[in-house]
């Protein structure tokens, strides 16, 4: 009796291919890597470096910048520094519990920065805040 061969159906491949998914991956990753820096907005301003406790994130916060030219923004608009003042007490009296975060440019002159502070106090602002970056640790007085 001779021996018949068997005949084997052949097998499906049942198991993903997973290189095209890394690929689709990687290229993500490299698209998001470049436009994520380019995403960021707003001002550049070179903040002071000091030791200081970090602000915790509170919604009713007005964010004032001052850029080197002395231009004031105020969250993202520019405001004419003869009406900042009136803005401010417009936003103070719907909102009496707002704080107010300066960022302003370490170039710029201490006076100037005060009288910004104050223009905010006499807006009837109480909570007011000087935005700084970290110092490096061995910065003593």
């Amino acid at each position: 009796m001779a021996f018949s061969p068997r005949h084997t159906t052949p097998t499906t491949l049942a198991e993903i291919n997973v290189t095209p998914l890394v690929d689709v991956m990687l290229v993500l990753l490299i698209v998001f890597m470049i436009s994520a820096p380019l995403m960021q907005q707003g001002l550049q301003v070179d903040l002071p470096k000091a030791n200081a406790a970090s602000l915790t994130d509170i919604p009713d916060q007005l964010i004032l910048i001052v850029n080197r030219s002395k231009q004031i923004h105020l969250n993202g608009k520019i405001i004419d520094p003869g009406t900042l003042r009136a803005r401010l007490e417009t936003i103070a009296t719907v909102k009496p519990t707002i704080q107010v975060i300066i960022q302003a440019d370490q170039a710029l002159p201490y006076g100037f920065i005060a009288q910004i502070m104050a223009e905010v106090k006499k807006a009837s602002i109480h909570h007011v805040g000087l935005v700084t970056e970290p110092a490096d640790s061995n910065f003593k007085l």
